[in-house]
C-alpha cells in the first residue's frame, strides 16, 4: 500500500537542492518567487548556486549533506531538486531515510531524479512527484499547465490529463500504480538496490539526447529484465534530441520502441507530455491512476 505525504497548505516550507548537477542561484530565482507567490516559505539548500568548480553542485559528500539535512528538516514539507543531470546515483546508499519514512514528504523533480523517485518507491512505498523543475518556471513557464500541474498536485487535486491520439498507439484502457522516468536511468538501476517492479503498473518512460541505437539497447535491458512483459499499460513521453549514426539506425525512437513491445495485449500511448520539454505534466510516482486509450484521445487520471 502507497503511502501518500501530505499535501501542501498555505505557509509549508519547500526545500530547494541540486542533488545531481551544478545550477547557478539566478537561473532558480523566478521558481523561489512563484513559490513563494503560491504561498509558501521556500529554504534554500547549499548545492543551489554552490561554488563547486565542476560539473556537480559540490562534492559527494556535500550534495549528500545537503539532500539529509532537507531530508531531516521537520519544517521543510516538499524538496524541489533545482535540476537534474547526473550524480544522485553516486550517493543514493548513503541517504538515511529512517527520519523520511516517519515523516514522509514529497520529492520533486525528474531526469536524474528518477533515481529518487525508483528508490523512494522501492524500499519504502512512499509517493513522489515526477515534475517540472526550476528552470521550467524560467521565460514565463510558471504561468503554463505544466508548471501549474506541479503547484496543483503538491495541493492535492487529482489530476486527469487529455491529450490527442497517437499514430502508433495500442488501444485499450490500464489501472495501476504509475511508476517511471528517465529511461536511461531505469535501465542503469537494474539490479540494484533502486531497481523497480513493474508487474501490473502503468510504466511511463522519456528520453533526452541519446543515439537510437542506445535506445535500442536500453529497451532490450528493461525488457530482458522483466520490466514490459506484465505491465497494466505504457506510457511513452518525448524522447528529445535524439542521434543517429552516420549509418542509420532505420527507425525512430518510437518505431523502434513499437516493434519491442509489440507481443505485449496491454495499452501503449506514445507522445505523453512528459519529458525534457516544456511539456511536462506532474505525475505522482506510485499513485494509482487510469489510462485510456481511445480512438479519438487518451485519459491518464487519478
Amino acid at each position: 500500500m502507497i503511502k501518500i505525504p501530505p499535501y501542501l497548505k498555505a505557509g509549508d516550507c519547500i526545500g530547494v537542492v541540486c542533488p545531481a548537477g551544478y545550477m547557478a542561484l539566478e537561473k532558480a530565482q523566478t521558481c523561489i518567487l512563484t513559490l513563494q507567490d503560491w504561498g509558501y516559505q521556500v529554504k534554500i539548500g547549499k548545492t543551489l548556486g554552490s561554488q563547486s568548480p565542476n560539473y556537480f553542485s559540490g562534492t559527494d559528500e556535500e550534495r549528500l549533506q545537503d539532500f539529509q539535512q532537507m531530508l531531516d528538516d521537520d519544517e521543510v514539507k516538499a524538496i524541489l531538486c533545482a535540476r537534474g543531470g547526473y550524480g544522485v546515483g553516486r550517493i543514493i546508499d548513503q541517504i538515511n531515510f529512517k527520519q523520511f519514512k516517519k515523516c514522509p514528504k514529497w520529492v520533486i523533480g525528474f531526469s536524474d531524479v528518477t533515481v529518487l523517485h525508483a528508490h523512494i518507491h522501492s524500499n519504502f512505498k512512499i509517493a513522489t512527484l515526477h515534475a517540472p523543475m526550476a528552470s521550467a518556471f524560467n521565460d514565463g513557464g510558471y504561468e503554463n499547465e505544466y508548471v501549474l500541474s506541479l503547484k496543483h498536485a503538491l495541493e492535492g487535486m487529482k489530476s486527469k490529463y487529455q491529450i490527442p491520439t497517437h499514430e502508433l498507439n495500442k488501444r485499450g484502457t490500464a489501472i495501476g500504480e504509475l511508476i517511471g522516468g528517465n529511461l536511461s536511468l531505469i535501465a542503469h538501476l537494474t539490479g540494484t538496490d533502486s531497481d523497480i517492479k513493474t508487474k501490473g503498473k502503468i510504466l511511463f518512460l522519456e528520453d533526452l539526447g541519446e543515439h537510437l541505437y542506445h535506445i535500442d539497447r536500453m529497451f532490450y535491458q528493461i525488457k530482458r529484465s522483466g520490466k514490459l512483459s506484465k505491465l497494466a499499460g505504457l506510457v511513452i513521453g518525448s524522447f528529445s534530441d535524439m542521434k543517429d549514426t552516420e549509418r542509420p539506425f532505420g527507425k525512430t525512437a518510437y518505431e523502434l520502441i513499437q516493434d519491442l513491445v509489440a507481443e505485449y495485449d496491454y495499452p501503449v500511448c506514445y507522445q505523453f507530455p512528459v519529458g525534457h520539454e516544456k511539456e511536462n505534466y506532474a505525475l505522482k510516482e506510485g499513485v494509482g491512476y487510469k489510462l485510456k486509450v481511445g480512438k479519438q484521445s487518451v485519459i491518464l487520471e487519478e
